[in-house]
């Protein structure tokens, strides 16, 4: 049976019931409805005056009002045709509807939805029809590491420890502070993988394609990358105990920029990487061709992470506050 609303007549007699103290059970009973349904809306429906609480209670008409216009707003994508299609293409583009609500009230426009309506469009008729669903982000679950990395002797030494990092970086208070990672794929990619950089504060990504994991390799691409920034843009950069990172001695005289490590088995500590990686899985899963990616695809699928806004940058995209961020240093 098809899920119907309560009507007005069945409200008013509701409230006719409350108010001669007849029980919710028993309410339910004479209209019809299941007791779960009337307890729901008398509470959903229930008026409340902060300054007049001797007005709070149930009222058939308030109530029927109230519901009208919910019904409304959950509508309000089928009903501007120019605001469906907006949200339509940003859920293909891959945002999600947080993403999406958000974004709108910090460009200020004047028609805005939430993303509840949002998920309820996907979710409707409409929704349904269309597919939409298929374009939600993935819940993942949180990225393992491929091995089990131990350190080799003093490679990375105490000194050069998380726990040594200086707080203010810890804080995300300044500019210019980095986690690095490498994306591993599968068995028949061979050694090619993807190296993944995101700074701290604005949540700037960087991804980039390796032909194999030798450390030499690794960190003479990762310093040609981030070399054209200014120095102030590339302090330090946090990684795990990978033995790929084993020449990061290099960075310091090579760049100017610091290096710091995780605990072993702790990638929860360089969290904003591990949350781009697997971002970064939704465009590149483990089967993914790596070989057979170009330096513009792997542009693309940056600056697709890139200009996406949000809610930790008070909906701005990580592109506007890196941005913001050199602007400064000038």
């Amino acid at each position: 049976m098809a899920h119907k609303e309560l009507n007005l007549r069945e409200r008013r007699a509701i409230e006719d019931m409350l108010n001669a103290k007849i029980a919710v059970r028993e309410i339910a009973a004479e209209i019809g409805r299941h007791v779960s349904t009337v307890y729901r809306e008398i509470k959903r429906n229930h008026y409340f005056d902060k300054e007049l609480p001797e007005l709070n209670g149930y009222y058939g008409v308030v109530a029927q009002k109230a519901a009208t216009e919910r019904r409304a707003r959950r509508r309000k994508l089928v009903r501007l045709v120019g605001l469906r299609k907006a949200v339509i293409k940003q859920l293909k583009e891959g945002w999600s509807p947080e993403q999406i609500a958000g974004r709108l009230q910090y460009e200020g426009q004047t028609t805005r939805v939430s993303h509840e309506t949002i998920y309820a469009y996907v979710y409707g008729p409409d929704g349904q029809s269309a597919e939409l669903a298929r374009y939600l982000p993935n819940r993942l679950k949180k990225r393992r590491p491929h091995h089990a990395r131990r350190p080799r002797g003093l490679v990375f030494p105490p000194d050069r420890s998380i726990h040594e990092r200086p707080d203010y970086v810890d804080s995300r208070e300044t500019f210019g502070e980095w986690e690095g990672d490498l994306m591993i794929f599968e068995r028949a990619q061979g050694k090619m993988n993807v190296a993944s950089l995101v700074e701290r504060k604005t949540r700037f990504a960087v991804l980039f394609r390796n032909n194999d994991r030798s450390t030499t390799h690794l960190m003479n691409r990762l310093m040609g990358v981030m070399e054209p920034l200014p120095q102030p843009a590339r302090k330090s950069i946090t990684f795990d105990r990978g033995i790929e990172f084993r020449n990061w001695r290099k960075l310091k005289p090579g760049i100017g920029t610091e290096a710091w490590f995780c605990d072993p088995q702790a990638p929860w500590q360089k969290g904003s990487v591990e949350n781009l990686n697997k971002r970064a899985r939704r465009y590149l899963p483990r089967d993914a061709p790596v070989a057979a990616l170009s330096n513009r695809d792997m542009k693309s699928i940056c600056d697709r992470l890139n200009g996406t806004p949000r809610k930790c940058l008070g909906w701005k995209t990580p592109t506007e506050a890196f941005r913001e961020e050199l602007m400064k240093l000038r």
